[in-house]
């Protein structure tokens, strides 16, 4: 039987950003995924991106992470939001030397992770592998794999994703709906240079998000997130990618010049699910498997690394107490430190979604109205500002950029 401090079941970007926080602090973790890892290895770029906060920046410096990145990444200096193309919008500017976030390739993000999970000392990482059974029973969690190995730890993490098995075999009640939209994604090629900044610009159709990216081989370049209807998605992907530019540059008001597609363009369904508990019988539940949120503020994958330095700071401080970390008291430490906030945010993002879908030029006056108001009182532009970096609240150490 193999033994660890921790299970973790699922190897995306929070799976193996919590396997690598909890070695950076000398815990163990036995990772299990069905995945092979080969088949990503070199797998040519398809375009999908993460706006990564400073915050969690921070952590994937301290972890050891960023060492392994193939690039640093495009930083994020001014989030600017408008109301479609017209005038009174709203931004926000970083005031140090720290930018807002930073953009990455999600093949870059994946590998470093892996990277740094493969070299650390306390994880074991198990790909192509599926469990057949687990127990979680008052002398710790059982799992078996479904080729007879056996695993012991005293909790288990379920980082298995939107559609976690492990919280439904739990029976956590999940409060979910659809947007009846797609986001499409790709990154573009533009004449003019971005200058650092994010883009969200709000239609009654759905939100375009513009994100600067890294210049390429062939010039400027920013990823896309254009979120369109349901029975409209089709049609955009059947578009040719000159058309499909054409669309996209007409959406910016072309203010970036000519635009060229870069990248393969993919679409997923939006939707919002948020999980009634993240912690059940030495169980905790983390990333997509906890909550996921509309990508209007780009802070899904955010939310899920503050997941994980939440997690591992309990777990951690747990240890050094010489608690069993599967204890009660431990899970709801982590239920309450990261409930309020996973709940705050994907309601701030649910209602923005729901406001700036309303049509009409009354509505769009009252919001841009509202932007500017925003502006002008410094109090709330800092406190969104604050969202926006991931620096709000009662921040685990890691997102300080310190070690537990």
């Amino acid at each position: 039987m193999d033994r660890a401090d921790v299970i973790i079941f699922g190897g995306g970007l929070v799976g193996l950003a919590l396997a690598t926080a909890l070695d950076s602090s000398g815990l163990s973790a036995i990772l299990v995924d069905p995945a092979d890892p080969s088949l990503r290895r070199d797998a040519a770029f398809d375009g999908r991106t993460s706006a990564v906060s400073s915050s969690s920046m921070r952590m994937l410096e301290a972890i050891g992470v960023a060492a392994h990145l193939a690039e640093p990444g495009c930083p994020i200096r001014r989030i600017a939001v408008a109301d479609g193309l017209e005038p009174g919008g709203l931004h926000f500017d970083a005031e140090d030397e720290e930018p807002l976030g930073v953009m990455h390739e999600n093949r870059y993000l994946r590998s470093a992770l892996h990277d740094r999970a493969e070299a650390g000392k306390n994880i074991w990482l198990l790909w192509k592998s599926r469990v057949a059974s687990v127990d979680r029973g008052p002398a710790g969690v059982l799992a078996v794999l479904d080729d007879g190995r056996k695993l012991h730890a005293p909790i288990l993490v379920a980082a298995d994703g939107r559609n976690s098995a492990t919280r439904q075999a739990a029976g956590i009640n999940v409060a979910r709906w659809k947007y009846d939209h797609q986001a499409i994604v790709s990154v573009l090629g533009h004449d003019r240079p971005h200058d650092h900044v994010a883009y969200e610009i709000f239609y009654p159709q759905g939100p375009f998000a513009l994100l600067p990216m890294n210049d390429g081989p062939a010039g400027y370049r920013s990823a896309i997130v254009w979120s369109v209807g349901d029975e409209d998605a089709a049609g955009w992907l059947s578009l040719s990618d000159q058309d499909f530019a054409a669309e996209a540059e007409a959406a910016m008001g072309g203010f970036l010049g000519k635009v060229q597609m870069l990248a393969p363009r993919s679409s997923y369904p939006l939707g919002f699910h948020h999980a009634a508990q993240i912690t059940a019988d030495r169980l905790a539940l983390v990333g997509d498997a906890a909550h996921a949120i509309h990508p209007i503020a780009g802070q899904g994958l955010n939310l899920g690394f503050r997941d994980a330095a939440a997690l591992a700071q309990v777990l951690v401080e747990g240890a050094r107490l010489g608690l069993d970390l599967g204890d009660k008291q431990l899970l709801d430490r982590y239920q309450r430190w990261r409930s309020l906030d996973a709940l705050s945010v994907a309601f701030a993002t649910d209602t923005l979604t729901r406001l700036y879908g309303i049509p009409g030029r009354t509505a769009s006056a009252v919001r841009r109205f509202g932007m500017g108001l925003v502006g002008r009182i410094s109090p709330l532009r800092d406190r969104l500002m604050s969202e926006a970096r991931g620096t709000s609240g009662d921040l685990p150490l890691l997102l300080r950029g310190l070690p537990i």
